[in-house]
């Protein structure tokens, strides 16, 4: 036993021998690397793009939005009482000024109109040999056969005669005219809804008007919407300014002032009419203004109903300064906007902002034509560091005019 433990204490001690010398040089080399000197290289400085502000003049628009409406609408309804004997139309189908649309029984009209003419024949025959008495009367009282009072007598009997032919002449007239009204027609071009009153029901009884349908005109196309009371002297102001009419009532004016429509599932506004109409007065209970424009529909795209933004001038700038809308920022002191100086350091400007014109917002004051705005990397760029700008040029505001503008503004007049 002693002699096995004494060959196990000589193989610990072997294995530390070789361990020892391990564990020197390792801290050898430790320390020999420590001495050797460590220097901070500063990250490159970020890159932002750069481009300097558009200057170029531009129209401002008004951001609303409004509903179409049908040039006309009209309910057809039985003006004489009778039978329901036939609709001569599809329901929803286009027809035209004129069409017949339903027919209500003619025979009892048709009777009372070839009474009335009956009647009118008899009265004429009764006048006409009034007037033949009457003449003869007139010659005898010429020739003294007879008293002046019977010539007198009988001129008042072709007075009356003449009235009561006069008064059959109406009722021809009336019942020829309800005649007509048994054919329900078209009062003018459109679409008709679905009829109301089917095929042998009564119609037109005096207790009630029945409506059969409806007949709507979409093409022309109207669109409603308001402008508020601000918005409304705003653009009365620019007007005076520009020398242009201020009355709301100007309707030669206001048909050349044009006005764009775009549905909820399009872009921009691609439907281009023109204003038709300004209310004359301001609605005291919400404080706006009626305004109607009018559209051409040929295709019938447009529906009456349908919920459209709207955009219409408010006035222009010859020389307007545009930037990216995203190169704007807010703090408390206001809006501002990143750029980059001759020495790539980063200043912050204050400016005023104006309209959005798609991507592009129009910049009041606080920024020079010649200064390079950072348009993309703002993340990376505060004021005081450096960056390594990469230059750019923005896209014209009316060709970068989409969509995506904004349907609403508040009201602001430019300066």
């Amino acid at each position: 036993m002693t002699l096995l433990l004494s060959s196990m204490e000589r193989t610990q001690r072997r294995c530390v021998v070789i361990v020892r010398p391990l564990v020197l040089f390792g801290v050898c080399a430790l320390m020999s690397s420590c001495g050797s000197k460590n220097t901070f290289v500063p990250p490159p400085p970020p890159k932002v793009v750069v481009a300097q502000p558009l200057h170029e003049p531009v129209t401002l628009y008004l951001y609303l939005t409004g509903n179409t409406a049908p040039f006309r609408t009209a309910n057809l309804v039985a003006r004489v009482q009778g039978y329901l004997e036939s609709i001569n139309y599809r329901d929803g189908a286009a027809v035209k000024k004129g069409a017949q649309l339903f027919g209500i029984e003619r025979d009892t009209y048709q009777a009372a109109l070839d009474q009335a003419k009956a009647q009118l024949a008899k009265d004429q025959a009764v006048l006409g040999e009034a007037q033949v008495n009457l003449n003869r009367y007139q010659t005898l009282e010429q020739q003294k056969s007879i008293a002046a009072q019977t010539a007198q007598d009988q001129a008042f009997v072709v007075e009356q005669d003449k009235a009561t032919v006069g008064v059959d002449q109406a009722n021809v007239d009336t019942a020829n005219i309800n005649l007509g009204y048994t054919g329900v027609l078209a009062p003018f071009d459109g679409f008709v809804t679905n009829h109301q009153v089917d095929i042998g029901n009564v119609v037109g009884t005096s207790v009630t008007t029945t409506t059969l349908a409806t007949i709507v005109q979409i093409d022309p196309i109207y669109v409603n919407f308001t402008v508020s009371e601000p918005q409304y002297l705003a653009i009365r102001r620019n007007n005076a300014k520009a020398g242009l009419p201020t009355s709301s009532t100007d309707l030669t004016f206001l048909a050349t002032i044009p006005i764009d429509i775009g549905l909820q599932d399009e872009e921009g506004y691609p439907h281009r009419g023109h204003l038709d109409y300004v209310s004359p007065q301001v609605d005291p209970a919400t404080g706006t203004i009626a305004v109607r424009a009018i559209f051409d529909n040929k295709d019938n795209a447009l529906l009456p109903g349908l919920f459209v933004r709207v955009r219409g001038p408010i006035g222009h700038q010859d020389k307007a300064l545009l930037t990216r809308n995203e190169a704007i920022g807010t703090s408390q002191e206001g809006s501002y906007v990143l750029v980059v100086g001759s020495d790539h350091v980063i200043q912050r400007k204050i400016v005023k902002t104006g309209q959005t014109l798609g991507r592009l917002r129009i910049i009041e004051s606080g920024l020079d034509p010649d200064d390079w705005v950072v348009t993309e990397g703002v993340q990376r760029a505060f004021p005081g560091a450096k960056v390594e700008p990469q230059r750019t040029e923005l896209q014209s505001a009316a060709a970068g005019e989409s969509g995506d503008a904004e349907t609403s503004v508040p009201d602001q007049t430019p300066k």
